[in-house]
């Protein structure tokens, strides 16, 4: 599939250009009056050199990224992330990828997560199954709850960062263990790959979750919004696991809602 080898091929692109430069100087700026939403140069670098590969490869092809916005009006659309993680960038964190994925008429056909520093292209096919590189990859196989690592992200903005407190509070107390590693898309390619048992966010760009949707999906995980609905990407919630604890999770989530 033309779409999926130029979606690993730009984000490994891409991932190499933040790589090399990760440990320059960083020109800093906020969005939308928030100190914790960062961008950086390397962001519209980044985001600019897919693009420029996407309008070579498909020049009617729409695309919706996270700096530039929706462009174009076609059922064939790219979502693009240049760099998922960005403050953990600025802070030389090593927690950062890049995500691009393809959609037609509204559904995923294919996804790639690129992690430069650790070496991992995670990638998918709708119906051929996800991938570590060339490495087929599974999801876990946790059963309970109490025994699974779990993974989660904040919203930039009150008060919706001090709502998932509360159901981070929740979770804390029924897993194994809560991480917070600073990435959607890397979130859900680690669920894709059995290191984590389950993730759930919400407040979400499309760019954010498209490609490690679709992967994590393709591993076997059950992907769906708070109620257990398909994913909007226009709304961006997204609870995500393996089957057999996801029902347990939606029922965390209920409960939290409710009280």
């Amino acid at each position: 599939m033309r779409e999926l080898e130029v979606a690993k091929a730009l984000a490994v692109r891409a991932g190499d250009l933040l790589l090399r430069h990760r440990g320059g100087r960083r020109r800093i700026r906020y969005k939308d009056g928030s100190l914790n939403n960062v961008v950086t140069e390397m962001d519209q670098a980044s985001e600019e050199m897919i693009v420029r590969g996407l309008r070579r490869a498909f020049p009617g092809h729409a695309v919706v990224a996270e700096e530039r916005g929706a462009e174009g009006d076609s059922p064939c659309c790219w979502h693009i992330d240049p760099l998922d993680g960005t403050t953990n960038y600025a802070h030389g964190l090593p927690i950062w990828s890049v995500s691009v994925a393809y959609a037609s008429h509204g559904r995923l056909e294919a996804g790639a997560v690129y992690a430069p520093v650790f070496g991992d292209l995670f990638w998918a096919r709708r119906g051929h199954g996800a991938f570590l590189n060339r490495r087929p990859i599974r999801v876990s196989r946790t059963g309970r709850l109490a025994g699974a690592l779990l993974a989660t992200g904040f919203p930039y903005r009150e008060p919706m960062r001090s709502r998932n407190l509360e159901y981070f509070g929740a979770f804390l107390v029924r897993s194994q263990a809560l991480r917070r590693p600073g990435s959607a898309a890397l979130d859900l390619a680690w669920l894709a790959a059995g290191v984590l048992d389950g993730y759930w966010e919400f407040s979400l760009g499309s760019w954010d979750i498209a490609a490690g949707m679709l992967i994590a999906g393709e591993a076997g995980a059950r992907v769906t919004d708070f109620r257990g609905r398909p994913v909007d990407l226009s709304v961006g919630q997204i609870v995500a696991a393996n089957p057999r604890i996801h029902r347990q999770m939606l029922a965390v989530l209920r409960g939290v809602r409710l009280s």
